[in-house]
């Protein structure tokens, strides 16, 4: 089968302040020892996969103090000219959100302000023609309505229940338009319900490849970057005729992050 690859723009924060120096999900731990230049070696490996694949890689700049602002996919929303900014549940995070809806605003975006907490696309995902928006632990379920009213696509709830997988790209990736892959038991029976009607055609992820973040991953249509320790995941992908690409960011898996936790899509590249 062939798959069509579409060069994506994309926003990456480098982690040059990254640290473990609070907990605000089940992967930190604050009294492990982090390395922070190799997490930078590990993250501009990333960058380069993504360059050498055609993509293009803008920048914000990390600011001190804020060691997960590298997690650049919680910045904001970002469908077509519009950007929704974001509103972090945890105060530890907080400044993130000013220094994000700054570079939109400076990209030329349409912004608008969440009026709930909401974590970007932590927890929306678009896929086709709707956007997957996860609560359960992060982003609210108020915050849901007001995703549909700006960027006008029809939103569809995923009930998180795991507290390990707290942001919905953890336990879900879209790989195209059409197909998704996703862990089950990270879902609220009716999300499960729900997610085989949508995508019959879905990936499912085991539980070990979930627990090394393998779904955290970013697809082009054709290539699908992932943790490298996934590898069940990515045996199951090339089956169905996707190239995966391995990368290891083990050391920002720390603060429970992946490639996708540290991407964040603007749109399509321009030609």
């Amino acid at each position: 089968m062939t798959m069509d690859a579409t060069s994506q723009r994309f926003l990456m924060c480098r982690p040059t302040y990254f640290a473990v120096d609070y907990a605000i999900n089940p992967w930190m731990d604050p009294t492990a020892p982090v390395d922070t230049e190799r997490a930078v070696r590990q993250w501009e490996r990333l960058r380069q996969v993504y360059r050498d694949l055609g993509h293009v890689v803008e920048e914000i700049t990390p600011l001190p103090g804020l060691p997960d602002m590298v997690f650049a996919a919680n910045g904001g929303t970002v469908v077509g000219d519009r950007a929704m900014a974001v509103q972090f549940r945890d105060p530890q995070r907080a400044d993130e959100a000013p220094a994000y809806r700054a570079w939109f605003e400076a990209a030329g975006f349409d912004v608008y302000d969440p009026k709930h907490v909401n974590e970007g696309e932590g927890d929306v995902l678009l896929a086709g023609d709707v956007l997957l928006a996860g609560t359960g632990f992060r982003t609210a379920h108020a915050s849901h309505a007001q995703l549909q009213e700006v960027f006008g696509y029809p939103v569809i709830t995923m009930q998180l229940v795991d507290p390990r997988f707290y942001h919905l790209d953890t336990a879900l990736t879209v790989l195209d338009e059409q197909t998704v892959a996703y862990l089950p038991e990270a879902f609220s029976p009716g999300s499960r319900a729900v997610l085989r009607r949508l995508f019959p055609d879905a990936v499912h992820a085991t539980m070990a490849d979930a627990e090394v973040l393998g779904l955290n991953a970013v697809s082009d249509g054709r290539h699908v970057v992932l943790p490298e320790q996934a590898t069940g995941l990515a045996a199951k992908l090339r089956d169905r005729g996707y190239q995966t690409i391995g990368v290891d960011l083990s050391e920002l898996r720390k603060a429970g992050g992946g490639p996708k936790c540290c991407t964040l899509r603007l749109g399509k590249a321009s030609k």
